[in-house]
């Protein structure tokens, strides 16, 4: 997780650069240091023997010069004094938080901030500054509990309660408290999602994590759809197509598997591990679709993943294969036209044009794809409405593809494959 720290320079010179104490009135300079001399005190002054150990003007140099020998001797020096009223406790704390914030020692300073933010001495927005500061530090020392102790302050206290919604979220999830992280992320993403703006990668990824830690597959789902939205990647991509299609509940494996593996393919080609684009070509070829098992397989080469290992030579048969009945498909494709267009239903027709549109001829595909569908009595329109959108897709079509896919409902993966293709599809420039 990404680390909230505030920059040490801004605490430094918010120690350093807050107005000067106001040195005590002459009468009571006169009296001794004992404790009705301390009581007389007027409000937010300090006596001039802690003044001068403490003045900015003397203290700055040192903090440049990194004496923290002395600085420390100063506070020291200072404390020592009886009677210490509330408002030289406080600027006994800035030097504190001074002398720790420039010398990078945030153990130290955390109990001076806390003792600063709880003197009653900050204006508003001071205050604010400091509570996250405080939390920031905590969140950087991994004490998450406290962390969001003072991130729930900020918030309550500040104008800007959103402001520290993201560390408070970090700080619950490595508290492993993953519902209240969720609860503080999610707000940002959907507000984020309104206005039209890009949540960030970070976000998402733990709104992801957070469902995995949870056992949340839906949530996991709705996490990786938001990732691949803003952030698309072919890892992103096949983790989506796989666990949003292929292992979801009630999925098709005869009709779609295929299909499932058609979008990865348009998504994610060189994420496919090498039985995947064995599968797609086994499953091209057994439906009747040689050139488009070639082209898969070509790709497989190309991409450095088939031709290797011990299934080198079962790679090889196999790309012959497709090659063999890509070359027959090719001089025999139009003998089929007629056929097709007798036949009782349109599966033919279907099938037909899906062909064409592997072989690069997605215009004419289109067609006959639409003829089939036309005509009826298919097996699972579905199905051939998910063709028709892959062949629109394939020829550039790109809005008349997306209408097609926004009229397929179906169940089994149908609907969750055309939502992806439109997704993937508006993705496209």
């Amino acid at each position: 997780m990404a680390q909230f720290r505030l920059a040490r320079l801004c605490l430094m010179l918010a120690a350093i650069g807050a107005t000067a104490p106001a040195l005590v009135t002459s009468a009571h300079a006169q009296q001794k240091s004992d404790a009705p001399a301390a009581a007389a005190a007027p409000k937010d002054t300090v006596r001039p023997e802690i003044f001068k150990l403490l003045d900015p003007a003397a203290v700055k140099p040192l903090v440049e010069a990194k004496n923290f020998t002395e600085l420390q001797s100063r506070i020291t020096q200072a404390e020592a004094f009886p009677n210490i009223t509330p408002y030289e406790s406080y600027v006994i704390n800035r030097m504190k938080l001074t002398v720790a914030s420039s010398s990078g020692n945030d153990a130290a300073a955390m109990p001076a901030l806390e003792a600063v933010i709880n003197s009653g001495k900050l204006t508003a927005a001071e205050q604010a500054n400091f509570i996250q500061a405080l939390g920031n530090m905590y969140f950087n020392a991994k004490n998450y509990p406290k962390a969001i102790e003072w991130f729930q302050r900020y918030q309550k206290e500040s104008t800007t309660p959103d402001a520290v919604r993201p560390a408070l979220a970090s700080a619950y999830y490595l508290s492993n408290d993953f519902a209240k992280a969720k609860e503080a992320l999610l707000p940002i993403v959907e507000a984020q999602e309104k206005a039209g703006q890009k949540p960030t990668d970070k976000d998402l990824r733990m709104l992801a994590s957070i469902a995995i830690k949870q056992k949340d597959d839906a949530g996991y789902v709705a996490a990786l759809e938001k990732l691949v939205a803003a952030y698309p990647t072919e890892e992103f991509w096949t983790d989506l197509v796989n666990r949003g299609v292929g292992r979801k509940a009630g999925f098709d494996e005869n009709t779609h598997l295929a299909n499932m593996y058609r979008l990865q393919f348009a998504t994610a080609a060189k994420q496919m591990a090498p039985e995947e684009y064995t599968n797609l070509a086994e499953l091209a070829l057994r439906d009747g679709f040689p050139t488009e098992a070639k082209k898969v397989l070509d790709a497989g080469f190309a991409n450095g993943v088939l031709g290797k290992g011990s299934n080198a030579k079962a790679h090889a048969a196999l790309r012959d294969k497709a090659n063999k009945g890509a070359a027959d498909d090719a001089k025999n494709i139009a003998s089929g036209e007629a056929s097709a267009a007798k036949a009782k239903t349109g599966a033919g027709l279907v099938n037909l044009g899906w062909a064409y549109a592997t072989m690069d001829q997605a215009d004419k595909g289109i067609g006959f794809i639409q003829q089939g569908i036309a005509k009826g009595g298919l097996k699972n329109a579905e199905e051939a409405k998910l063709r028709l959108g892959m062949a629109q897709a394939r020829a550039g079509k790109k809005a008349e593809a997306i209408q097609t896919f926004q009229g397929i409902k179906g169940a089994g993966g149908a609907g969750d494959l055309a939502k992806y293709w439109i997704l993937h599809l508006n993705q496209q420039g």
